[in-house]
């Protein structure tokens, strides 16, 4: 089992004598990459099911005022995520070899960037919005200025 393991991380991370320094890190900086995608999905994958068990928990006895929270809940996690690819993105620009590929990756960093902007602003109002209720009424949804 040893041996399987060290023949993996072999192949995966070449030895500078086998081929170049660059090359080896080009290898860890995809390694890294798919880390962070894996990460970033994991965390909408977590945000999702906690979303969907308070949603579950909402509809017992309907509770209006919790769909917002749980709208909240849900946005905090897909911010984090988007930040998290976004992040796997700068490391895709630092080794892409073509031009092409780096104005592919600018692309999707620029609409991840805009993405996280108007779901951070959103949060912002919402939780504004939330704070100015009297303590006895309840935010049915979305207003017109939403």
């Amino acid at each position: 089992m040893f041996y399987l393991a060290d023949e993996t991380v072999r192949t995966i991370v070449v030895a500078p004598g086998e081929g170049t320094i660059e090359t080896t890190i080009i290898n860890l900086v995809q390694w890294l990459k798919l880390a962070i995608e894996t990460s970033g999905a994991a965390v909408i994958g977590i945000g999702v099911i906690i979303a969907l068990y308070d949603f579950a928990r909402a509809l017992v006895p309907p509770q209006l005022e919790s769909y917002n929270k749980i709208r909240l809940t849900l946005a905090r996690y897909l911010a984090l995520a988007l930040e998290l690819q976004l992040g796997a993105d700068i490391l895709s620009t630092a080794i892409s070899p073509s031009w092409d590929q780096i104005g592919k990756l600018g692309a999707i960093a620029v609409i991840r960037t805009a993405l996280n902007f108007f779901l951070t602003r959103e949060m912002r109002d919402e939780r504004e919005n939330s704070s100015r209720l009297p303590p006895n009424e309840t935010d049915t949804g979305p207003t017109e200025a939403s």
